[in-house]
Parts: structure tokens; C-alpha cells; sequence
């Protein structure tokens, strides 16, 4: 069990509408086609150590898609890396072969 009780209501505490009632939502986000993807890849070196890294942002999908793309491009460069917050991130400055692998995965709007 969760050691946070409210987390099943999405943060809500308490209300003091005497009509509220709480309803959870389902959030079912539809993994756009590659076609229609608008990623961004850049190198970065803040918050790292003075390690590059190569981001790539603006998926919109589902977390699971989001992970197995970031796993395809890890594979392909040959490098670690992880997913966090709707981001790739991949260690090294691979933005070229990241950029080449994602046009011929069919993610054509990418820069």
C-alpha cells in the first residue's frame, strides 16, 4: 500500500465545497505518428558535471512508447542513458547519428 493516502485522488486534500465531488480522470494520452512528432535534439552540458549530453524533447505519447524510442537510440549510438520527464537523454554528443536514425525511423519533422 502507498504510503501517501491521497495519491489515488491526483493531490486533492480536502474541499470545502459542499458539492464537490471527486472524479478521477483518465488520462489516455494517443502516441502521435512518427510522421507528425515535432523532436528537438540538442547537446547540453548543465547540471551535468561538465559531461555531455545529447536531449531529445517534444514526444508526445504515451511513457511507454517514450521509453522504447529511448532504448532504440541508446542501442544505436552505443551509449547509456535514461528517460525522465518526457525526455531522452543520452550520454555523449551524438546529435548527428541520433538525428540520422530517427529520419529513417520515420520522424521526419526533427531537428
Amino acid at each position: 500500500m502507498s504510503k501517501r493516502k491521497n495519491e489515488s485522488q491526483g493531490g486533492l486534500v480536502y474541499s470545502t465545497n459542499p458539492d464537490f465531488t471527486w472524479q478521477p480522470e483518465n488520462e489516455t494520452i494517443e502516441t502521435l505518428a512518427n510522421v507528425s512528432q515535432k523532436l528537438r535534439v540538442h547537446v547540453e552540458t548543465k547540471h551535468r558535471g561538465g559531461k555531455v549530453a545529447t536531449i531529445i524533447t517534444g514526444f508526445v505519447g504515451q511513457e511507454s512508447d517514450l521509453i522504447q524510442l529511448g532504448k532504440l537510440l541508446k542501442n544505436k549510438c552505443g551509449t547509456g542513458g535514461s528517460v525522465k520527464d518526457g525526455e531522452i537523454i543520452i550520454q555523449g554528443n551524438c546529435k548527428e547519428k541520433i538525428v540520422e536514425v530517427l529520419k529513417k525511423e520515420g520522424y521526419s519533422n526533427t531537428k
